[in-house]
């Protein structure tokens, strides 16, 4: 998942950020406006096509798939959990039939009863609609390839079984998925009226399930959730009652007028992070309202290898020896908010073995010599141009510009293209844009090798043509995507053997180098000083419904 964050922060005390919990842990309280304010919006409003953190933290309160992830702080949140289902399904021996029943009793926002025709007008809507998972991970399901060739017309009578007599879902799968739960409980999976408009909804909410409904949407400006009337809680680890009585989420703030309105009680919560002059200030003055929280997530820059010059494997190569990884930290705000890493899996990921083929040691030193020898070998003549697409803010923009002085050293004509917040990552999908090399990050939608390998780099990850294609790279590599199928097989019966094969799946990108990784972050949550219970959930991230303010 790609979460836009602001860069450019400068080392602070550990001490002062990790000893705040307990203090921002008071007794919850219902009742109240919680104020969260963000520099700009994340676009689309539709459950099932937006792909950024921004509103999936929100999402979580608003809609409902058949599973959940726990809606908890520390590793009991990333425990499944029934969310509209009433249990785990069975599933048959070959694990490729999974059987739910579907609550009886729940109600959409509007009133209506959830019934299993919208279980499977919601997944077959998954596909008509586009959604940037469609193939990845819901590609699984009976009758999924025709979906995915002919999305308008999208039929799964075979793959998704329901009968309104008994309550049932039976869902068939084309294979045993060993992360197919994983997926059920992502907002992409969320389940919608069936008279949901078959096409994305844009600012338009789709009614939901969860305690929260969204009642106002203008992208410019803002968003309101209130309280959905029709709301009764079925299950507290799935789909807990909130405290807050509205969320009021305003755009257009600048990252420094954010932090002055968080710490003058204007605001609540700020999504960007703390600029780099603010947060040695805020670290002193503000330190019980500061959380430091590590993320399942890396920074990096998306190498297209289907045009010049990274369709030169050796190129691409020797853009990894030559960049400096720790002077990307430092960019990032020094080695405490940030790890260096050279890879796709991030640190203490399932399936991440330490590998680094390009830089020396722990201390990740850069090799220019290798770099400039291998373009020199690849045959691409100096001065051809190169454009650095980046984010427009500061902190972006400042990566983008380290990267374009090493480009420049080695012997390209570099740019930088800085694009506005709310548009450069569908613009970088979309491979009609013809993006040479763009800086992005991806956060993980669950916890397990494939949210990162198989959605960033598998065939089938890749739509050109489309803004909703996590692979940014165009990269291919059928030897590569045997791999990941294989790993994937022997999850299903062998998790740690089949760590060891994601493992070397990973080494194997990073080998082909249709990327840079620049490290692993590491994330700085402000609060306002009445935000109680704080909760922080490995998959969601901040829970804002779920805090109470005074």
């Amino acid at each position: 998942m790609r979460k836009l964050m602001g860069l450019g922060l400068v080392s602070l005390s550990l001490a002062a950020l990790t000893a705040t919990t307990a203090v921002q842990a008071a007794e919850p309280h219902r009742g109240g406006v919680f104020r969260a304010i963000a520099s700009a919006s994340a676009g689309t409003i539709d459950p099932l096509v937006n792909y950024q953190q921004e509103y999936w933290e929100l999402f979580a309160s608003v809609y409902d798939g058949l599973l959940s992830f726990k809606k908890v702080s520390g590793k009991d949140g990333a425990t499944i959990v029934p969310d509209l289902a009433e249990a785990m399904p069975t599933v048959s021996d070959d694990g490729k039939t999974l059987t739910f029943t579907l609550r009886k009793g729940i109600k959409f926002s509007n009133g209506k009863d959830v019934t299993v025709a919208d279980v499977k007008a919601s997944f077959e809507r998954i596909f008509k609609v586009l959604s940037p998972t469609a193939g990845s991970f819901y590609g699984g399901i009976v009758g999924a390839d025709a979906c995915l060739k002919t999305p308008a017309t999208c039929n799964l009578d075979k793959g998704v079984v329901v009968d309104p007599a008994t309550n049932k879902i039976t869902i068939h799968l084309t294979a045993a998925d060993s992360d197919f739960y994983d997926k059920l409980s992502l907002p992409h999976a969320s389940i919608l009226p069936a008279d949901a408009p078959s096409k994305d909804a844009g600012n338009t909410p789709i009614p939901g399930t969860g305690p929260y409904v969204i009642k106002d949407y203008d992208p410019n400006t803002g968003l309101k959730l209130v309280r959905n009337p029709y709301f009764k809680v079925w299950s507290k680890d799935a789909q807990p009652d909130g405290y807050i009585d509205e969320l009021d989420y305003k755009f257009g703030m600048t990252d420094e007028a954010q932090v002055t309105a968080v710490q003058n009680g204007q605001a609540d919560w700020m999504f960007d992070d703390i600029p780099a002059d603010r947060l040695a200030e805020v670290a002193s003055k503000n330190a019980k309202q500061i959380h430091l929280e590590p993320l399942a997530a890396f920074y990096y820059a998306a190498l297209n290898v289907n045009i010049a010059p990274f369709n030169n494997e050796k190129v691409r190569q020797a853009l990894n020896y030559a960049v400096d990884r720790n002077a990307l930290v430092k960019i990032w705000g020094g080695p405490q908010l940030a790890v260096p890493t050279c890879q796709v899996l991030p640190l203490n990921f399932p399936g991440h073995e330490d590998y680094c083929p390009y830089a020396s040691g722990k201390n990740f030193k850069p090799n220019m010599a290798k770099a400039k020898e291998l373009i020199k070998e690849s045959g691409i003549k100096p001065g051809m141009k190169v454009t650095v697409i980046t984010e427009d803010k500061t902190g972006w923009k400042n990566m983008g510009a380290y990267i374009q002085s090493v480009l420049n050293e080695l012997g390209f004509d570099a740019s930088i293209k800085p694009l506005a917040h709310s548009i450069e990552y569908t613009y970088i999908n979309n491979s009609n844009n013809k993006a040479q090399i763009s800086l992005s990050d991806w956060f993980q939608d669950y916890p397990a090798p494939a949210d990162f390998l198989q959605i960033l780099y598998s065939c089938s990850s890749f739509h050109p043509g489309s803004d909703s294609s996590p692979n940014i790279a165009g990269f291919c590599d059928k030897g590569i995507d045997a791999q990941m199928d294989a790993a994937m097989k022997t999850q299903l019966t062998d998790n740690a053997a089949a760590m060891k094969q994601w493992a070397a799946v990973d080494k194997a990108v990073v080998d082909k180098a249709p990327l840079v990784s620049f490290f692993n972050p590491k994330k700085v949550e402000f609060v306002g000083k009445n935000v109680g219970n704080y909760i922080f959930n490995p998959v969601y991230l901040f829970m804002p419904t779920l805090a109470s303010v005074k």
